[in-house]
């Protein structure tokens, strides 16, 4: 068996790396367009980061608003995001794909966050560096659970009021044929 530079031989293995799962199950064809709306929502995720970050600049050594700006924003997205497509309503296949891992993958940033973080250590920053480390986990967790917890309010007082309005427009009247106009 042929063996890369530098490296054990390497096999392609007969059995499944995951119990249940076959092999060759992540080549099958129903993947492909699952990939390819992940890479365009990635693709718009980040183009829409980026132009963020165009339009709200950081200056060296300050605290980066637009990425602690963006993380939290699409965390709070991704809460009501969540809740919609898995309480609400049962949306098409690729929808969570392309949106949530998509266009929300892309959009928000830990790289960034970690780059920019390095950045203020570097720049002497500490204290705003370990700051904007705290306040970027503590925001991205408040913004999901807050939109979560909104969300799901939300979807429950539209669910009430619709069965209100439904009960006042039938409560009272007898079934009767409607006459039609002469």
């Amino acid at each position: 068996m042929p063996r890369p530079p530098g490296g054990a031989p390497f096999e392609v293995a007969d059995e499944p790396a995951l119990p249940g799962v076959a092999v060759g199950a992540a080549r099958s064809p129903g993947q492909w367009p699952v990939l390819g709306v992940i890479a365009v929502g990635g693709a718009l995720g980040a183009c829409a980061r980026y132009g963020l970050a165009r339009l709200w600049p950081t200056a060296p050594g300050h605290f980066p608003w637009a990425t602690f700006t963006v993380n939290a924003l699409g965390c709070a997205v991704i809460g009501v995001f969540m809740v919609l497509v898995t309480e609400v309503r049962t949306p098409h296949r690729l929808v969570r794909p392309f949106f949530g891992t998509g266009v929300l993958g892309g959009f928000t940033t830990f790289s960034t966050y970690a780059v920019d973080f390095e950045r203020l250590v570097d720049r002497g920053r500490i204290g705003t560096a370990f700051g904007y480390l705290a306040a970027t986990v503590v925001s991205a967790l408040v913004s999901v659970w807050g939109a979560t917890m909104a969300t799901r309010w939300a979807t429950r007082w539209a669910t009430r009021q619709a069965a209100r309005w439904t009960m006042r427009r039938t409560a009272g009247r007898p079934e009767t044929p409607r006459r039609r106009p002469r």
